[in-house]
C-alpha cells in the first residue's frame, strides 16, 4: 500500500518535501515530486512543508485536530483562553533534521535547562543531570565517538559466528541489531567517514544531554519529562530540536564515550536533544494517527473488580 500520495497537478516541484523527509522518500524530476522509496516514517513532515498542499499521508488521513474546545466546557482550568494557544504550540513542534550554521547562545541553553526542571519528578527527587554542548565542534566530537562505537558494533554484527553465539547466550541481541539496524547504520557510517555528512545530528550547532542519577526513584521517567519541557520551550523560542536515540544507546554501552562527556557511574543519560536554528520551513502542523486508546470503566463486585472497555474513536 502506498503510504504517500502526491497530487501531480498541484505540485510545483519546489523540493521542500525532498529537503525535510528523514527517509529520503522523494526526488524532484521533471518539475514534479516523485516517490522513490516505500520506507515512509509517516511523520508528516512533507505534508506540513508543502506550500501547495499537494501531499497526503494515508495513515494521517483521519486526524484529531482539536480545532474547537467545546469538550472543555464545565472543566475548571486556570486560564481557559490559553488552552488553544498551548495546543497550537504542541501541534507545531517538529523534529528538525536541517539546521543553519547560526550558533545557539550558552545562556539560551542554560535557560532551557532551567525550564526542564519545571517538570515533575518521582517522589519530587529532582535528581536530573544535564550536559550542554555549546559549540558545533563539541557536537561533532560526540558524533565521532558515537560513529566509532557503531563501527565496532557493525563489525561484530557482520560476523555470523558472533551472531550465533549471541543467539545462544545473549537472547539474539546481536542478530536483532543486524536485522533491524545494520544496513541503515552502515550507510550512515559511510556518510560520516567517507563523505563528511552528518546524518546523526543533522548539522545541529548544539546539544543537551538529559539524564538522571540512578538513586532517583524513577530517573528515566524524570529525564524524559524534563526533555518534553525543553522541546516545547525550544519550539516557542524559535529553535529546532530532534531527539537522537543512537547517542543514548552508545553512551549506555561505551565507557570511554561516557567519560568524554562526563557521565558518572552514578548516572545515566536518557535523552539527547540536537538543537539549532532550523533551515526548514513548515506551513502547517502535520496530522496525527488515530489514538489507539480506550475508555475503561471499573465496577467493584463482592470479591473482585469488573472491567468494561470502549474505544476512544
Amino acid at each position: 500500500m502506498t503510504m504517500i500520495q502526491v497530487d501531480a497537478e498541484k505540485c510545483t516541484g519546489c523540493g521542500q518535501c525532498e529537503l525535510v523527509c528523514p527517509h529520503n522518500c522523494f526526488a524532484v524530476a521533471g518539475g514534479v515530486a516523485t516517490i522513490i522509496s516505500s520506507n515512509c516514517l509517516e511523520c508528516g513532515h512533507c505534508l506540513a512543508a508543502c506550500p501547495v498542499s499537494a501531499i497526503s499521508v494515508v495513515a494521517l488521513a483521519d486526524p484529531l485536530y482539536f480545532e474547537t474546545f467545546t469538550e472543555l466546557e464545565g472543566v475548571a482550568v486556570p486560564e481557559p483562553g490559553g488552552v488553544p494557544e498551548l495546543v497550537r504550540l504542541l501541534r507545531s513542534r517538529r523534529s528538525v533534521r536541517n539546521y543553519s550554521a547560526k550558533p545557539v547562545p550558552l545562556s539560551l541553553l542554560q535557560y532551557l535547562v532551567k525550564i526542564g526542571t519545571t517538570a515533575p519528578s518521582g517522589t519530587n527527587s529532582q535528581l536530573w543531570t544535564f550536559a550542554l554542548l555549546e559549540h558545533r565542534a563539541d557536537v561533532i566530537g560526540l558524533g565521532d565517538g558515537v560513529a566509532h562505537f557503531f563501527k565496532k558494533l557493525n563489525k561484530k554484527a557482520a560476523n555470523p559466528v558472533l551472531r550465533g553465539l549471541a543467539r545462544l547466550f545473549a537472547g539474539d541481541s546481536l542478530g536483532r541489531y543486524y536485522r533491524n539496524h545494520y544496513k541503515a547504520i552502515k550507510h550512515g557510517l559511510e556518510a560520516w567517514f567517507d563523505r563528511g555528512e552528518d546524518q546523526l545530528f543533522h548539522g545541529a550547532t548544539a546539544a543537551i544531554l538529559v539524564g538522571g542519577l540512578k538513586k532517583a526513584s524513577c530517573p528515566c521517567e524524570d529525564a524524559l519529562l524534563a526533555t518534553g519541557q525543553i522541546l516545547l520551550a525550544a519550539q516557542q523560542m524559535g529553535l529546532g530540536t530532534c531527539l537522537i536515540g543512537f547517542v543514548v544507546e552508545a553512551l549506555r554501552h561505551d565507557a570511554g564515550l561516557r567519560e568524554v562527556v562526563g557521565v558518572g557511574s552514578d548516572e545515566e543519560v536518557y535523552a539527547v536533544i540536537a538543537l539549532g536554528y532550523s533551515a526548514e520551513k513548515y506551513l502547517r502542523p502535520a496530522p496525527r494517527k488515530r489514538i489507539a486508546g480506550r475508555v475503561v470503566k471499573l465496577s467493584r463486585g463482592k470479591t473482585s473488580y469488573g472491567c468494561s472497555r470502549s474505544s476512544l474513536s
